[in-house]
Parts: structure tokens; C-alpha cells; sequence
């Protein structure tokens, strides 16, 4: 008889988890109905040891319960390349200490784990400035340190929108208009005064009405639905994180077209679960380090998008 097939994941603490809306909590729920054996690792639990990736691994059993959603073993020091497979879930911020993370996955993927996402995606894809690889799929956009170059892009389309390229969650996010006194400061602000890139996109208006829509794609293919994220009237930001209220509906043609293009490459480049923020038919952002929207979308539509990740998983394993 097969041995049962081993995930640990790598998150955050689990006992500051939102469990009605945490995805990494769906995805566990969806293993553990599986039969997986699951383990429970955060980013301080992780090392290397003479090249080995090792990690301080507690069993873990998860319930669909808002108010005790996990019980924990005790921990066991093992090398990763004792499970099959890491799912990678850690929350950003994208820092030095994440990207140092990456390279002790890299170690458990070189010895025979299989890591999702993939530690050198994870790396390569910033997930603003990875729309650049699909220029087709975007609206004009600049990414640039320079001050004036974002003036004259301001100037050239009326209206903008502004961020920087670390950020996440609707932070330090920025629309302005020509003429807007303020936008000078803006700028300076997110380039500090011109030593750190941004980007500026133009301003898509359909953020409004049709909101901020985020299409999941496991292993290259999408969810059907996607999560449509309706400003508040006192907000620009499609952000749940910001305030805005999460609508469910069905892909439309431009949406499978988008995820035509952008999937199958994400799919070579082993990113099995990722995001596309998609407003007004462009896409704004690819993100690709621990995308969200898994339970609102399950609650309205009957789905099991935890299910769907971890069957790819498992075929990726010869497991399925």
C-alpha cells in the first residue's frame, strides 16, 4: 500500500488566520479531505544545513470552524525533502528575509520537493512589474524612477493611477488627474525623490461600475468566476483589504482570452496558483506569491477551488 502523500505549507501563524476568508486555510481543507497528511511550518521554522533545507514541522489537522479551525502536534526536525510537496503561503511583504526563504525552498526543490509556487517565480514575477511580459494584456503603463517621465505620462492621459512596486493589500496606491497640485508630491513620495522605481498605469474608469475582478488560475487553467471587487464610494481602490465589497461572476470572452495568453506560461514556469487582477478587460496585476478570493468565490458559486489546487498537485506527484 502507497504511503500517504505529504504537504507541509509554509504560512503565516494559523491562529491569526481570518478562517472565513483565509484561501491557505481552503487549500488545507481541500488536502486533508484527500487523505494528505498535512504539516504546518512558518518562515522561522525553516534552514539550510550543509546545502540540506531542513524545517521544524508540526502535524497539523484543520475544521472548517470559525472559532477552532486547527490543532497542532508537536515538532519534528526534518529535512523538506521528506514531504512531497511545500505549498508556499507565506503573505508578503516581499523583503529581503522572503527572498532569502526562496532559496531554502530552492534547496528542498533541487532534492526532489515539489514547491508551489515555484521558489525562482516567486523571485522573478513582481507582480506589477511582470504585466510588462504582456503588454498586450495591459493598459499603457510606465514603470520608471523619474519624476518627469511620470509627469508627462500623467499629462499625456489625463488620469492616473500611482503606486509602488512593493506594495499589496491597496497600499500607498495613488489617482490623480492633470493639474492635480498634489502630484509632484506623489511622485516624489513613491520614488523617494527619484531612487526607487514605480509605475504608473492609466486610469482604467470601469473601476467603478465593474470593480477590480480577480480571476484565479490553477496550474494555468481559470476558475470559471472571478471575484469582482466594488470600490466603496469613498475609495478608488478595488481592495477587499481597503473596503470593497467582493461580487462574484462568470468569466466573460476577454477574460479567457486574457488567461489564454498569460496561463500557459505560468503554467511552464511551475506558478500552479496565481491571480490575475484584471479592470476594465486589462490587467493591472499577476500575483503570484499567495493570491486570495478562494472562499468568497467556493460560498457563492458551490465551488471547491481548494479541491482543484490540490488535485493538480497530485497529478503533478503521480499522485492523483
Amino acid at each position: 500500500m502507497p504511503s500517504p502523500t505529504r504537504i507541509a505549507v509554509l504560512m503565516d501563524p494559523i491562529g491569526g488566520i481570518k478562517p472565513k476568508k483565509d484561501s491557505t486555510l481552503a487549500m488545507m481543507l481541500a488536502a486533508q479531505a484527500r487523505g494528505v497528511q498535512l504539516s504546518y511550518f512558518e518562515q522561522g521554522h525553516l534552514w539550510a544545513r550543509d546545502g540540506v533545507a531542513m524545517a521544524r514541522l508540526r502535524p497539523v489537522t484543520v475544521r472548517d470552524d470559525p472559532k477552532d479551525w486547527f490543532s497542532l502536534g508537536e515538532p519534528v526536525i526534518e529535512p523538506l525533502s521528506s514531504v512531497d510537496a511545500v505549498l508556499m503561503r507565506k503573505d508578503p511583504p516581499f523583503d529581503t528575509e522572503y527572498i532569502y526563504t526562496t532559496y531554502l525552498l530552492e534547496r528542498a526543490e533541487a532534492a526532489g520537493t515539489l514547491v508551489v509556487n515555484r521558489p525562482q517565480g516567486l523571485r522573478d514575477m513582481n507582480e506589477k512589474v511582470y504585466t510588462a511580459w504582456f503588454p498586450d494584456c495591459c493598459a499603457p503603463t510606465l514603470i520608471t524612477r523619474d519624476m518627469a517621465d511620470m509627469a508627462a505620462f500623467l499629462a499625456e492621459h489625463g488620469r492616473a493611477v500611482c503606486k509602488p512596486l512593493f506594495g499589496m493589500g491597496g497600499r500607498s496606491i495613488f489617482v490623480l488627474e492633470a493639474g492635480d497640485k498634489n502630484a509632484n508630491v506623489v511622485f516624489e513620495t513613491l520614488t523617494e525623490y527619484g531612487s526607487r522605481y514605480a509605475i504608473v498605469q492609466r486610469y482604467i474608469p470601469e473601476i467603478v461600475t465593474t470593480g477590480d475582478s480577480r480571476i484565479l488560475l490553477v496550474d494555468g487553467e481559470p476558475v470559471p468566476y472571478a471575484l469582482a471587487r466594488i470600490p466603496s464610494p469613498d475609495d478608488n481602490r478595488g481592495n477587499l483589504a481597503a473596503g470593497a465589497q467582493g461580487q462574484g461572476r462568470p468569466l466573460d470572452d476577454r477574460d479567457r482570452w486574457l488567461c489564454s495568453r498569460i496561463g500557459p506560461v505560468l503554467r511552464e514556469r511551475g506558478m500552479m496558483f496565481v491571480g490575475l487582477d484584471v479592470i476594465g478587460g486589462f490587467v493591472t496585476e499577476i500575483n503570484v506569491t499567495s493570491p486570495t478570493g478562494i472562499r468568497e468565490l467556493d460560498r457563492q458559486f458551490g465551488l471547491d477551488i481548494g479541491g482543484l489546487l490540490v488535485d493538480a498537485v497530485l497529478r503533478r506527484l503521480g499522485r492523483a
